[in-house]
Order: C-alpha cells, then structure tokens, then sequence
C-alpha cells in the first residue's frame, strides 16, 4: 500500500488498520494483528482543520500499536477512495463523514408512508458526490399495492441508477443485491429511520452476522451508543456498513453530485437558447419545453431550483466560515510557536 508507506515515513513502528466502529471520539480499528480500541495522537489532533480530518467509518488509517493494552494511536489518515459527507446536523456549519471507501452506496426508502421521490433525490446527489456507486433499494414492497408505479417514478428521478424493490422480511428481490455483496466490496446502507435496515442487514447476514473482529462495548470507554455507524463481515467476504437512521441529510459541497443526479436537466439545458437560461420563463428553454411536453416532471424541476440555491447559500456560508477558520488556525499556531512545538504532546 503505497500511500502507508507514505504516510509513515521512517515510522517503522506504525501499521495499516481500518476504522471498524466509532464511537465519539474512540475508534475500533482492525488491523493485520488483531482489533484494537484507537485514539488520535495530540499531534492529530492539532493538525485536524475541520472535522472532516478526523477518521470515520471505513477510513483507512496509519496505526501505532500499544501491545500492553491492546490499544493504538492514530497517527495518520489515508487518502479516501470516496467519502459520503453530509451537513452536520444543526445550526453548526462544518461537514460530517458518514462512512469513507465505500464502493456502493444502497440508499434504502420504504415503499409505505416512508416513500418521498425529493428526499431520494437529495441522497442521489450526495451519493454521487461521494465517488461511490448509487443504488436505490425500495423495502417493504409487501406492503405496497402499487410497486411497480413507485419503482417507475424512482426510476424517473434517478437516471443511470439501478433501483430494486424487496422485502427483507419476506426475502423476495434479495438475490437482486448479489452483484454489489462480493468479495472485498464495502456496502453502505443509509436512509431514515424505520425503513428496515436492520432487516435488511439481517437479512443478508444470515446467521452468520459478525461484527469486523468485534471487541467488548466497554473497550470504547464508556462511550458505547446505539446510535453510530459500523462495519459488519458478511459470509460472502462483502464488508456492510450500517449507519443510524438521518432524520434530515444536509448537502454539503455537492455541485457535481447536484449535476450528475440531475444529469436529464443537464443534458437539456445544454440545448437551450441562452447558456445562461434559468430555466424559469426565457424564451427558448429546452427544460420547459420538455415539461410542457410532457417529458419532465414540474416538481423535479422545482426540486432542482431549490437546492441549487441552498447551495449557493451554504457556498457562501462556507466561505465566510473558512476565512474565520484560517484566521483562528493562524493565531493558534502563533501562540503555540511562541510556547514552543514540543510541548504538543505526540
């Protein structure tokens, strides 16, 4: 692994370990030599800008062991093949990694009272954003009379997405999930609460479900809750990762995942009279020209407009937001200069 040897840099004593689980800020991460509960180094931490630096589920990292208490620090974070970031929840402005490295991203939407194309749509584009594969899964297809409608207008909603429909608890359309569980592939699974992860995950485990080389709850120092994100080993050598139900999904930094969800907007807007049209009421649009047509849906349309302006707005936000970041950042290590580097405790 060329970017561990890079990352280590003469640091003989460190090895290679994926994050497994995490829980605030401990970790469980596995390694050639076993599972361990992990922290960052006080170096890592100082050097973390935002959040977003610190590890998350799936990240790879470079580790040093402490083989007396079967316990490591972090040193260093690999660079992410992909990383599925939202907003954090709140009024806060700063990112939060839901999981890193993850090959296909199973957005799951319940076919009964869950069922909502804008919201699919808002996992589409941070999806795409992320750099892993999109794949729509409808649950609970037993309790929906009509599948095949819904199936039809995700299908609408999402160009360039496969989209399934199952009942984890009856089985029926799980051998459609074969293609994305194969050997070495990390599965995300991510949507709202209640619609039937837990089956599903269950579901495709068998009763072989083990957590990644598991370790005790209290290992994670008290800081154990039912409500984070985790990596299971599935019997076909597939790694799934199970992440708690969102009840609201923030964009964050998502322009190419807003262009490619809505790649159908797109491509007709390319054939607009005007390269600047808005696509509100010039002449010439070729989007509203699909939709008087027939060929696109108003409401997606209206969708479109509305995150695109959010953003714009949270752009604005972020910008302002890191200029404050680097002004602060800059004062810190002033201050810690003038004290002295080495008091910063490795």
């Amino acid at each position: 692994m060329a970017e561990f040897e890079e990352a280590r840099s003469g640091n003989d004593d460190w090895i290679p370990g994926r994050v497994t689980a995490q829980y605030s800020h401990q970790y469980r991460v596995v390694t050639a030599f076993g599972d361990r509960s992990a922290e960052v180094s006080g170096r890592y931490q100082f050097q973390a800008a935002t959040p977003g630096d610190y590890p998350a589920v799936g990240d790879w990292v470079a580790v040093k062991p402490i083989d007396s208490e079967a316990r490591a620090i972090i040193h260093a974070l690999l660079p992410r093949r992909s990383a599925m970031i939202r907003k954090a929840a709140g009024p806060a402005l700063h990112e939060q990694v839901i999981g890193a490295n993850i090959d296909t991203l199973l957005i799951v939407c319940a076919l009964n009272d869950d069922f909502n194309i804008r919201k699919i749509e808002r996992y589409l584009i941070a999806a795409w954003e992320s750099g892993a594969q999109p794949v729509v899964l409808l649950t609970k297809a037993d309790l929906c009379e009509e599948v095949a409608l819904r199936v039809a207008a995700v299908e609408a909603a999402a160009p360039g997405v496969a989209v399934h429909a199952v009942s984890a608890l009856q089985g029926n359309g799980m051998d459609s999930l074969a293609a994305y569980v194969t050997p070495g592939a990390t599965i995300a699974v991510t949507g709202s609460s209640g619609v039937g992860k837990s089956t599903l995950l269950n579901n495709l485990a068998g009763d072989d479900l083990q957590r990644v080389q598991g370790i005790r709850e209290d290992d994670a120092r008290g800081r154990h809750t039912t409500t984070h994100r985790e990596l299971f080993a599935l019997p076909g050598g597939g790694i799934m990762m199970d992440t708690p139900g969102m009840r609201e999904l923030g964009l964050w930094e998502a322009a190419d995942g807003l262009h490619e969800a809505f790649s159908d907007i797109e491509t007709l807007a390319a054939q607009c009279r005007f390269r600047d049209c808005k696509h509100e009421s010039e002449a010439g649009c070729a989007v509203l020209a699909a939709i008087e047509a027939g060929e696109l849906e108003g409401k997606r349309l209206g969708s479109y407009h509305k995150t695109s302006r959010e953003l714009a707005r949270h752009a604005r936000k972020e910008q302002s937001a890191s200029q404050r970041l680097k002004k602060t950042a800059a004062k810190r290590t002033s201050h810690v200069r003038a004290r002295g580097y080495a008091q910063i405790e490795e």
